[in-house]
């Protein structure tokens, strides 16, 4: 009870300070041990940071891991943070590295190998979607496999594009945000997800060209074409 009251009381203390104000209330309290923060923190960065690494390696067990180590990391390095950056951009930055780096030593390791559990939440998702009485099985199923086909080649990708991509298009962060992730300059980032859009546009276009008339496609989905 003493740990739920104490992350109502942060809670209460997000929602009363500034984003400024409230981070150094936070930090202060993650520096000092206290386990009510770091509840907190898990609650409220766990799911977008496994989200991301998913996007990232498009394996749940791996993406699992590397969640764990990222706030391993996170939790170790909370004591040297400085506040240079705002929590949530500190924390997106050890997670893109951590993918990155588990991404680099897969293709090592592993090569183009598929696993049985990386297929299966397609499986999974190509049920629910069938399952929905508001489109025809034709609808689901193409649907479906326009997303499956987008995030296939968006995995081939090269990075810095690739990641560039998920932050923008697929997490939705902003220009001046995934500056602060990538730790690069605006100009970059905009660089960056220009060619990174056009790497998976090309990459598109010959699929889009042979079942575009089928299912009802007349250019590379929007997502890739976005702001």
């Amino acid at each position: 009870m003493k740990l739920v009251a104490g992350v109502a009381v942060l809670g209460d203390l997000a929602s009363a300070f500034p984003v400024r104000g409230e981070e150094a209330s936070i930090l202060a309290e993650l520096k000092s041990g206290s386990e009510e923060a770091y509840v907190w923190l898990i609650d409220r960065f766990h799911q977008p940071v496994y989200g991301l690494v998913y996007r990232m390696l498009n394996d749940p067990a791996d993406a699992a891991d590397t969640t764990q180590e990222v706030f391993l990391k996170v939790f170790r390095g909370m004591r040297q943070f400085q506040g240079e950056a705002s929590l949530k951009t500190w924390i997106y930055r050890i997670a893109i590295h951590e993918a990155s780096n588990h991404r680099r030593w897969w293709f090592r390791h592993k090569g183009r190998e598929t696993s049985m559990e990386q297929d299966a939440p397609r499986k999974s998702a190509l049920r629910e979607t069938l399952a929905d009485p508001g489109r025809s099985p034709f609808d689901s199923v193409a649907q479906e496999e326009v997303r499956a086909k987008v995030e296939s080649e968006l995995r081939l990708v090269p990075e810095p594009y690739r990641s560039t991509v998920i932050l923008r298009d697929i997490e939705g962060f902003s220009y001046e945000e995934m500056a602060e992730i990538l730790e690069v300059s605006l100009g970059t980032v905009k660089s960056r997800l220009m060619r990174g859009r056009e790497a998976l546009k090309k990459r598109l276009a010959a699929y889009v060209q042979e079942v575009g008339p089928v299912l009802g496609l007349l250019e590379v989905p929007a997502e890739v074409n976005g702001d």
